[in-house]
Order: C-alpha cells, then structure tokens, then sequence
C-alpha cells in the first residue's frame, strides 16, 4: 500500500536535502545487490532520522536491526563528538557488505556495529540511552521494548518502524501472526503511561515514542 502519492512524495524529497554521496552510493548498491531492498529507510525517512537525532543530541543511540546500515548511518549524523551507535543485527551475511560502508564513513569509530540476537545483547547495553531505532523481527518488538524502556532517560526518544505493515494493520482480514504482533504491539504502546506516543504514517509508519 502506497500511503502519500508518488507525485508528491517525489516533490517532498525535492525539497528537503539531499543524502551523503556515501548514502547514495549505499542506497543504490543495497537495490542492486541485496535482497528485499525496500527494507532500506531511504530518502525521506532517512533525513528525518537525522533530523531527530540532530535535534536531540544524543550520547548513546542503540538500533536493533541494521539491514545494510543506512538508517545507523542517518542517525549518526546527530552524535556528540563523544557519542557513540550500538548497532545490532543476527544476518551475518550481510556484515562485510554493511561494514565496508561504516568504514567508509566519518563516524565509522562511533559505530560499533554487532552481529548478535537483540534480546541477549541489550541485557548488557548500559543507559542511559537517549534514542532507540526498533526496525527487525515484528513479532519481537514487545520484547525489545520491555528489554530498553528502564535504560531510557527521560525525554529519550524511541522510534519503531513498520508499524502500519503496509496498510495490513487496519485490515480485518489480515491475521498472520507479523500483523497480529504489531496490533498487539502498538497498543501495548498506546496503554503504556511512561510514554509519549505518536504514530506517525511516514514511509510504513514509524512509532514515536518520548519517554517521561
């Protein structure tokens, strides 16, 4: 399902800036070379990624779910000069590929990009993390959600994507377990007073949520 019109999409991008050469360069080689490249955030999510992160400053940024690196790359451009992005992903795969990238980049010391399951490796992550990027497995987003809320500060920003799933969300004859576990997820959110919430239907829907 395509939620704006592609005129106006594309007129939307025209008018807001450009991504890096290095992101344009890895967004081309993503839709050449990997699979499933609409996973990729891509322009216009990408420079709001940024634009959040600039805004916010961040210390720490956690990211579960790194596919081939563009949305951590975006979110890295608003890191203090000290800060650090704990990037996690589980398909090793794709980490020569998305590494070569990081490498490539100028915050490529601030990236500590991991191949490990999510869930074990937030247990030791310590906050406080000022903003989180959930954007993997949908049927563990509850999880990753319980496992990061107590390391938040307050005001920290946590931003889920995929959350409309192609417009399945609103469907009623949608049911697979993908669809199910987002309802389910978002109005754990929704329910959930330590939280500020918004969802927003960029790109697949991406969930703000600003911790009080």
């Amino acid at each position: 399902m395509e939620f704006i019109d592609e005129a106006i999409e594309e007129y939307s991008r025209l008018f807001s800036d450009k991504p890096s050469d290095l992101l344009q360069s890895l967004d081309r080689e993503t839709h050449a070379r990997i699979l499933q490249p609409r996973m990729l955030s891509g322009h216009l999510q990408g420079r709001y990624l940024s634009m959040l992160s600039k805004l916010i400053s961040p210390q720490l940024i956690v990211e579960i779910g790194t596919y081939t690196g563009y949305s951590a790359l975006c979110l890295a451009e608003g890191l203090k000069p000290t800060g650090k992005l704990i990037t996690i992903d589980i398909n090793e795969e794709l980490e020569s590929f998305t590494r070569s990238f990081f490498d490539r980049s100028e915050y490529a010391k601030q990236i500590d990009y991991r191949i490990a399951d999510a869930q074990l490796e937030l247990t030791s992550i310590e906050g406080p993390i000022d903003l989180v990027f959930i954007d993997a497995d949908k049927r563990n987003y509850a999880k990753y959600f319980d496992l990061i809320i107590s390391k938040m500060r307050p005001g920290g920003l946590i931003l889920v994507d995929n959350v409309l799933w192609s417009g399945k969300i609103v469907d009623p004859k949608a049911t697979d377990k993908s669809t199910n576990a987002l309802r389910d997820f978002n109005q754990k959110c929704l329910d959930d007073p330590r939280v500020e919430k918004m969802l927003l239907p960029l790109r697949d829907g991406l969930f703000m949520l600003r911790v009080i």
